[in-house]
């Protein structure tokens, strides 16, 4: 598997010949769109900076697109989504929190969450997770004190921290790394196989943008 950042909670995840997008950036965004076909989609929240399944149109591949709570399976990925809420853009929104299994791996992405507190079946079903990706800009988003003790309480393998780039709270990854105790040098990718996770215990990456 390999994750790449493309700014924001724009994300893409390789593996073998599929490929996810999770909260594509819109053109209609502030943010900086990127564009690559992908095999599925997922909007966490509808908002230019997350919805941009358009984007990820490419080519011969059009994305099976998910944007809400449900169950689903395609090309070998089963995927959870959790009912919950964001405050993003300054308005109340829903936001689906999704478990993603795929090679052995559990993935955890949050989207635009806004309260550290789940609700007690939400976090009983994120059970077991291997890469946790977690909000930390503040300004509608969990702030980073708030985004850290989240993450540890879900007891994740891998910490991937998103959404600091233009934060509504300055200097958001300095102040969550702080928290953490942990200062690692920005990757630009991520490439992960299940044997990679043992041993880890609320490890932090950070993925430096490629856009």
């Amino acid at each position: 598997m390999i994750i790449t950042h493309h700014g924001g909670e724009f994300f893409k995840v390789q593996f073998g010949d599929i490929t996810l997008a999770l909260n594509p950036i819109s053109k209609d965004s502030k943010l900086k769109p990127s564009r690559f076909g992908a095999d599925i989609a997922l909007v966490t929240t509808n908002h230019p900076d997350f919805n941009g399944t358009d984007q990820v149109a490419h080519g011969d591949k059009e994305p099976f697109v998910i944007s809400g709570p449900g169950e689903y399976e395609t090309k070998g990925v089963f995927i959870k989504g959790f009912l919950s809420g964001s405050d993003y853009g300054g308005e109340k929104k829903v936001n689906t929190i999704y478990s993603i299994a795929l090679e052995g791996m559990n993935l955890c992405f949050l989207g635009a969450l806004t309260s550290k507190d789940l609700k007690s079946e939400t976090k009983e079903a994120l059970d077991e997770i291997d890469v946790l990706f977690v909000p930390i800009g503040g300004a509608g988003v969990l702030a980073p004190a708030d985004a850290y003790k989240l993450a540890v309480s879900l007891e994740p393998k891998l910490i991937i921290p998103m959404h600091y780039e233009n934060a509504g709270e300055k200097d958001a990854l300095k102040h969550f790394l702080k928290e953490a105790g942990e200062n690692p040098a920005p990757v630009e990718k991520l490439t992960l196989k299940k044997k990679d996770l043992d041993g880890k215990e609320g490890d932090v990456v950070v993925l430096g943008s490629i856009v």
